[in-house]
């Protein structure tokens, strides 16, 4: 139930099926805007919306779908039952250019896997392509009848040709003969009156000139006479041209015939062109308004995120100005909303928004809000709203508003969804105040949903102490008395009538006494309202503060996050090559020392030797972080490796063992049964403990020098690498930069084998290569020249270099 029945009139719902007309592309599509009713059937209105939603992801990625020749040819399609009804050749042209419209519409959504909403549509539609084949068998794209929709039209309109031409040249020649006569103007030609060719003659002279005569000129000074030598040929052609029309009728006859077959169908087609138009409407209506399909819920509940009301955001955006969005929520909790707060201040505006967005989603159309919004569907809307005072019906302001509260506490329940502007208004404050509130009172119990604005104090303390009630306040700023224009819920709102009167300038004297007048207890009561939005306001400020620091606060902690992240990455990389490097170094100090030990041996010990030795070990200190200690008896230098070793002794944990199978040496760390865990290098590894054998300590240095040097066979062989050198290289094809890396390595290796010239391919493209190139090697000095290559062995694709 909607009520009242100018419910959309109230509401200016009458304005957006305006809008939606002027989307339309035809008729069909205008009638189905008419027809659009407001619906609470929840399956309907699924398949509805979706449609919408659909239609307008199609023009939001600009698919290319039809949209012209939506035509409506339907007033004809009902008379083809007729008995032999003749459609005329503009009617099939219409049929032929709208048919084909239907046509790519079905075949683009044939064509495509989404849009499942629209293809079901579009698959209860049968056109058979025999309509569309008949029609341009008989048809041209100009709208006339082609000359072979019969064999016999073919020959008429041969014959008509050739007599006309024969016609035109006997014409042409007593044309001449006549102008020759001065019977006729010098610039005569030929020309047609009443359906046949005529000669212009001047006046004076028509009676020397034999034949019929067909009219005069606006002047008078020229008459068209058709020469009798003529008139016989231009009566055939005459003939022939009723032959025509015959043939024509009785052509157009057997095809509207034919199409009455398929009336049905057609009807049927044309009505899904018309709703397709109609879905476009609300498309593109969805587009300009930003409208969204929110979740819809079967449970009674409302959840508006950034709500616009359609009609003021149009207005605005012409103006280049934004809409302030409400956020609106409703549940079986918290059901009616009452709005206060100081006139023009946006509390209509509110309650006009939630109740045509309601509206719109229950006639199929996307509500201007976000698509995070929550809805449900209302059996009923009741609409309480402007000045209701009637004459004829002899009924004043309030007493209208009486009636509706009639109707609301009749007829409303849960799922209903009341809306009531200016609740109470129209009488003496002091009874409308204490009516509305049993009203509202009455109401509640009926559970509905609902928002009503009012300026009664009374009622603002009946929605903070009610169950089912909350107070909402339209926000003001107090330091300027100007509205803000946006709605917070969870306190009432002042009417700032004192404030507002003051700012006008009303004299003080007045304002005084109405304070006076008003005695303490309402001021107190507004002025604590005016306190509690003041310190709410300054609360939001703040935690609007708060959230911005905490933001700034988040965005710092993930900058240190960040960074902590690659001090540890960057930490373990200098890590591994502090190792890798401390490892080299210690390799390089065991050499010294087996080399000192060598040296010792073959020197006997002698002290002066053995000190040179001492002092060049410890000279390496100072790449160490600790001292190195040296044997001081030259004895125990001799034994520095050759302790006791005995390997049938059993193994024990910081031994020394080797792996039976590939000779890996590592140290022991630990037994358990028959497993050993050993450290080899920075790896800790499990292995059976009958795989090991005892090893010296020896052996495991002997085989850190032994990786080493497999590690560090970088040392450059020339002979390996003059033999590899070639001076002819090809860098088409690859990237600036890397061709810079190997070019540099080019030249150096050249310079350093003292080649010649080099020859280097790298295409001619837009030149940037080559560019790149030549200007890398004009920076050496040992280059003599450069130049292209002969133009028969790649020209300016490849670049000579000759060395001093």
């Amino acid at each position: 139930m909607i009520y009242p029945n100018d419910f959309e009139i109230k509401l200016n719902f009458d304005q957006i099926r305006e809008h939606l007309k002027s989307y339309c592309l035809c008729p069909l599509g205008i009638a189905f805007v008419a027809k659009m009713r407001y619906t609470s059937d929840f399956d309907l209105l699924d398949k509805l919306l979706h449609q919408t939603k659909e239609f307008k992801q199609i023009l939001d990625r600009q698919l290319l779908f039809p949209s012209q020749n939506y035509l409506d040819p339907t007033t004809h399609l009902q008379q083809l039952k007729i008995i032999g009804i003749c459609l005329e050749p503009s009617v099939f042209f219409d049929l032929k250019v709208s048919l084909n419209t239907i046509r790519k519409c079905l075949t683009f959504f044939e064509d495509t896997e989404e849009f499942p909403y629209l293809k079901k549509l579009a698959e209860q539609v049968n056109l058979d392509p025999k309509i569309l084949r008949k029609i341009n068998e008989i048809i041209d794209d100009h709208g006339q009848l082609k000359d072979d929709a019969s064999e016999e039209l073919r020959l008429i309109r041969k014959n008509i040709l050739e007599e006309e031409s024969n016609i035109r040249k006997e014409l042409d020649r007593i044309l001449k003969a006549l102008i020759r006569d001065k019977f006729s103007p010098e610039d005569s030609a030929i020309t047609i009156r009443n359906g046949r060719m005529v000669v212009p003659v001047i006046a004076e002279s028509k009676r020397k000139v034999k034949g019929f005569i067909h009219g005069e000129s606006g002047t008078g000074q020229t008459v068209f006479i058709e020469p009798t030598q003529i008139l016989e040929i231009n009566n055939e052609i005459q003939d022939l041209k009723n032959r025509e029309k015959r043939e024509i009728i009785r052509i157009l006859t057997e095809l509207t015939a034919f199409m009455s077959f398929y009336q049905e169908d057609l009807i049927k087609a044309y009505q899904f062109l018309g709703l397709i138009d109609f879905i476009r409407s609300k498309a593109k209506l969805a587009i300009h308004l930003d409208g969204n399909l929110p979740l819809i819920k079967k449970e009674t509940t409302i959840n508006l995120q950034n709500a616009r009301h359609p009609l003021l955001q149009l207005s605005l955006a012409k103006a280049n100005k934004k809409i302030i969005p409400l956020n609106l929520k409703l549940n079986p909790q918290k059901r009616i909303l009452l709005i206060s707060g100081p006139n023009a201040g946006g509390k209509s505006i509110c309650l006009k928004t939630l109740g045509i967005l309601q509206y719109m989603l229950q006639c199929g159309l996307l509500p201007s809000c976000d698509e995070h919004s929550t809805m449900c569907l209302f059996n009923d809307i009741f609409l309480d709203i402007g000045d209701e005072q009637s004459i004829e019906n002899d009924l004043s302001t309030y007493s209208s508003h009486l009636k509706n509260m009639k109707s609301f506490l009749q007829f409303a329940s849960k799922n209903s969804l009341i809306l009531i502007d200016e609740f109470g208004g129209g009488t003496e404050p002091q009874f409308g105040a204490a009516i509305a509130e049993s009203i509202l009172e009455k109401i509640n119990e009926k559970k509905v949903f609902g928002v009503i604005t009012t300026h009664f104090a009374n009622l603002k303390s009946f929605a903070d102490t009610t169950e089912g009630l909350l107070n909402g306040a339209m926000s003001f700023n107090i330091e300027l008395l100007e509205p803000l224009f946006e709605l917070k819920i969870g306190t009432p709102g002042s009417s700032f009538a004192l404030e507002l009167a003051k700012k006008i300038g009303l004299p003080e004297e007045i304002i005084h006494k109405s304070k006076e007048k008003l005695g303490t207890k309402p001021i107190v009561l507004e002025e604590l309202i005016k306190k509690l939005e003041n310190e709410k306001t300054k609360f939001y400020n703040k935690n609007q503060n708060t959230i911005h620091l905490e933001r700034k606060f988040q965005e710092k902690l993930n900058q240190y996050d960040k960074l902590v992240t690659e001090l540890e990455t960057n930490k373990n990389k200098y890590l591994q090559e502090a190792k890798a490097k401390a490892k080299l170094l210690l390799i390089d100090v065991n050499k010294k020392i087996e080399q000192t030990i060598r040296e010792i041996k073959e020197s006997g010990a002698e002290k002066s030797k053995t000190k040179i030795l001492r002092d060049e070990i410890k000279s390496l200190e100072k790449y160490l972080d600790a001292p190195i200690n040296i044997p001081q008896k030259s004895e125990t230098i001799l034994n520095i490796d050759e302790e006791e070793f005995n390997p049938n002794e059993p193994l024990k944990i910081g031994d020394w063992v080797k792996l039976k199978d590939n000779g890996t040496i590592g140290k022991l760390l630990n037994i358990k049964n028959k497993d050993a865990e050993i450290a080899i290098g920075d790896l800790n590894s499990k292995v059976r403990i009958e795989r090991l054998v005892k090893a010296q300590r020896k052996e495991y240095r002997e085989q850190l020098i032994d990786e080493n040097k497999n590690q560090n066979k970088t040392k450059i062989n020339l002979n390996e690498k003059l033999a590899n050198f070639s001076p002819h290289v090809d860098y088409r094809g690859m990237r600036g930069e890397d061709v810079l890396v190997q070019l540099i390595q080019l030249m150096d290796n050249a310079l350093l084998f003292g080649i010649n010239q080099l020859r280097i391919v790298h295409g001619k493209g837009d030149g940037i290569l080559r560019r790149l190139i030549r200007e890398k090697i004009s920076n050496y000095n040992n280059v003599k020249t450069m130049y292209d290559e002969h133009a028969d062995r790649g020209g300016a694709g490849v670049t000579i270099v000759e060395f001093k």
